[in-house]
């Protein structure tokens, strides 16, 4: 059986764009409005992309189903695999007490409000977001803060403000291993190349925003006088963060760039109190002033490596798995990355697979649409982080049934998370399979020279509904591909503006407001805090969205090429 798509199946586009984006809506107003929870916001959306794509879009019944069952097992291993052992990892660094010695390490490095804010919201919490991704670093940073005397409130304003830079590259580049895997048959490349292709692009855009974050975030805190007086800080924050961002994003790896950057800002902040402290200690009214201390005071130097050991061994796993795309050319003895992919499976979907026909002007020529599954066994950051937590369990003192413990901790503690994962990819799978993405991409296409622009903020409303950047790419990452390839824009710089505007929704997400609020005992505030994030998360995305616009136009040879 071969069905052929059809991308104006209520006659005009723009009507047929609408019935097309009710999964969407739905998604929005369940989150958003009603307030339903993200898993069962999630369910209703499947049901209503279910229901366009037989009903609207004709589509047979085996083959919307089957393309469902394959946005879940796509879901289960390209996205909960990763994700769920990026957050065990996290988990298994604080049941074996060893959180608690990098907390300390965070707490002795100064007295001063300022260069604390840069440590913990921004570079420890980019660390965080590398690492385990979701709403961790924004719960995590935003309670220690709060434990070191920081108004809780403008504690989780500081932790949402930060979390922007690092979460492209989030849960171990989770965001863009999905966006290549998705979008790598429409652009007519091999998955990892697509990945690759992202992570320097992105890697050419959120660079940008990293140097002037932690400046925003001391102006937020003090104001513009007192982030003056430590703009030394500020810039060496700014600056390590961005070019390791830069230098690892295009020559290492989606997985290890917000990990490597966040180390090194921290480090360069560790150097720079070496040799240079602010003028004055700014704490907050009513606090007792004190003398300023730097990192190598004796508090942060006891332990200070043996605190970090657990990064240091997923950093080394993660490094030794993608040796091979870092040092061409390797012998075969040393290649472990072609040795892990020996272990790949790739199987085509049965009843799916170029069943489904897919026409001009989507394709230069009918053609069919192919829905193959890579499953990467051993190479999988998921498979990675899973390897490191062990390890560096076992190196921490830490016996078997204590790991399983955590193991099964996780998954209780991850169980709704997980089953917003699997349905969002679903609802992707039924919506690119039927056509309602391509309707939406035609749709978008008709935006013509304003589209970067506007494709940043079709990022940051995804992020907005889904609290993912990962999700966010699932959604729109194939509409944002497809609608660039109508304008004769360069797919790859969509893809990338997707995932760099959605960063910016992270901050205003319903699920990290209240992340955030729990984390400090203060349920109710979220209104609160998205009344104070709200103007700054349109004003960030409106310059990722001039960047793309730009790149677009005047620095083309920004974008990478294959």
């Amino acid at each position: 059986m071969t069905w052929i798509q059809d991308y104006q199946p209520a006659g005009a586009l723009w009507v047929s764009a609408l019935l097309a984006a009710l999964p969407i809506i739905v998604l929005l107003v369940s989150l958003g409005v009603i307030r339903f929870s993200a898993h069962l916001s999630a369910a209703l959306a499947l049901v209503t992309a279910l229901g366009v794509a037989l009903l609207l879009y004709r589509m047979p019944v085996a083959l919307a189903f089957d393309s469902a069952a394959m946005g879940v097992v796509f879901g289960g291993w390209s996205v909960a695999w990763i994700a769920f052992h990026a957050v065990y990892f996290h988990n298994v660094t604080v049941a074996t007490g060893r959180f608690d010695a990098i907390k300390r390490v965070l707490a002795g490095f100064s007295e001063d409000r300022r260069l604390q804010a840069l440590l913990i919201a921004f570079s420890f919490g980019a660390l965080l977001e590398g690492v385990a991704g979701g709403g961790s670093p924004i719960a995590i940073t935003a309670a220690m803060m709060a434990a070191l005397g920081f108004p809780p409130v403008k504690a989780v304003v500081l932790a949402l403000l930060a979390n922007t830079a690092p979460v492209a590259f989030g849960g171990l580049g989770n965001p863009l291993i999905v966006l290549g895997r998705l979008t790598a048959p429409i652009m007519h490349l091999k998955q990892d190349q697509a990945t690759e292709l992202f992570s320097a692009a992105v890697g050419r855009q959120v660079p940008v925003l990293a140097l002037i974050i932690p400046a925003f975030l001391v102006v937020v805190l003090a104001g513009w006088k007192r982030m003056l007086e430590v703009w030394p800080a500020v810039l060496t924050a700014g600056l390590a963060f961005a070019a390791m961002q830069f230098v690892a994003s295009n020559y290492i790896s989606a997985s290890l760039v917000d990990v490597l950057a966040a180390l090194t800002a921290m480090a360069a902040l560790w150097i720079l109190t070496r040799f240079w402290q602010p003028a004055t200690v700014w704490r907050f009214e009513g606090e007792e002033a004190v003398p300023a201390r730097s990192l190598g005071a004796a508090q942060a130097e006891r332990g200070a490596l043996y605190a970090w050991m657990p990064y240091i061994v997923l950093i080394l796993a993660i490094f030794l798995s993608r040796i091979g795309t870092i040092f061409k050319n390797l012998p075969v003895w040393l290649d472990l990355t072609k040795l892990l992919h020996k272990a790949d499976w790739i199987f085509a979907w049965p009843g799916l697979h170029n069943h489904v026909v897919q026409h001009p002007p989507i394709t230069a020529k009918n053609a069919p649409y192919a829905a193959t599954l890579t499953v990467d066994f051993l190479f999988s950051p998921g498979t990675v982080a899973l390897i490191a937590a062990v390890i560096a369990g076992f190196a921490m003192g830490a016996r078997p049934k204590l790991l399983l413990t955590t193991y099964r901790k996780t998954l209780h503690q991850m169980r709704w998370a997980l089953a917003t994962i699997f349905t969002i990819l679903a609802i992707a799978f039924v919506m690119n399979y039927s056509g309602a993405t391509q309707t939406l991409g035609l749709a978008l296409a008709t935006t013509g020279v304003a589209f970067p622009l506007f494709s940043a903020y079709i990022g940051w409303l995804g992020v907005f509904l889904t609290g993912s950047d990962a999700s966010t790419n699932s959604l729109f990452g194939p509409m944002q591909v497809i609608s660039a390839q109508q304008l004769n824009l360069n797919p790859i710089l969509a893809g990338a503006t997707n995932t760099s505007g959605g960063v910016m929704g992270k901050m205003i997400s319903p699920q990290n407001l209240s992340i955030g609020a729990t984390a400090i005992g203060q349920s109710g505030k979220e209104g609160s805090l998205l009344r104070q994030t709200f103007l700054w998360s349109l004003l960030l995305t409106a310059v990722v969205g001039v960047i793309s616009l730009l790149q677009a136009t005047i620095l083309t040879a920004m974008i990478p090429s294959p």
